[in-house]
């Protein structure tokens, strides 16, 4: 698959050949909805239990005779009813690490990839370069390139420093690494940018 490439000031930088083994796959809903299943699990926090009825460490002794004291006929300082006792029905512990086979989540990255690619929603450019990191200048050139109201820019090894500056302050921009791109976040954005150095890591990655 062969797509033009672009530079941020909307120049054309030539073209880049894409491989059809990650770019080309055709998009299963089933699997891609497993794989972010399994990425919004895992983002989820353990949850802490509460202290129920046997968990209080009060005493289990009969603190009241059973007739004539004008109250109830308790027999427990841990019941729920008594300030300092367990709590009724209370949350259990509970830890979020589904598993998921390194070979379907492999899949589901290239699908989603491949999702963008066929929707036409995949724009490769040169680099990130910006002469300096202004918030208000990034902004007219990513205006002027026509992309999406949210969009997902993928660099190499490092997102250039620069870009990264000036992007932080514009709504519906995230950056990532290419190490860092994942499915949630591609199907989430509209437009996905990615640079020569992200094709060429994600390549390597997945086409392995």
């Amino acid at each position: 698959m062969k797509v033009e490439v672009q530079s941020l000031d909307a120049s054309q930088k030539g073209s880049i050949e894409l491989n059809d083994a990650v770019f080309d796959v055709e998009p299963r809903a089933d699997i891609l909805h497993r794989v972010v299943t399994w990425q919004l699990e895992k983002r989820r926090a353990p949850t802490r239990a509460t202290r129920e009825r046997a968990d209080v460490a009060r005493t289990g002794k009969k603190f009241g005779r059973q007739k004539g004291g004008g109250t109830a006929r308790h027999g427990d300082r841990r019941a729920p009813i008594f300030i300092g006792g367990g709590k009724a029905h209370g949350a259990r512990a509970r830890v979020f690490n589904p598993s998921l086979n390194k070979k379907l989540r492999t899949l589901g990255l290239r699908m989603a990839l491949s999702s963008k690619a066929k929707a036409g929603a995949l724009i490769v450019v040169d680099a990130l370069d910006v002469d300096e990191a202004k918030t208000k200048f990034l902004a007219t050139q990513i205006k002027s390139l026509g992309f999406g109201p949210k969009v997902l820019v993928v660099d190499g090894e490092t997102v250039n420093e620069n870009f990264a500056r000036a992007s932080s302050n514009l709504v519906g921009l995230d950056v990532l690494p290419a190490i860092g791109a994942n499915v949630y976040d591609i199907l989430k954005h509209d437009t996905l940018v990615l640079t020569r150095a992200a094709v060429e890591k994600l390549e390597a990655r997945l086409n392995g």
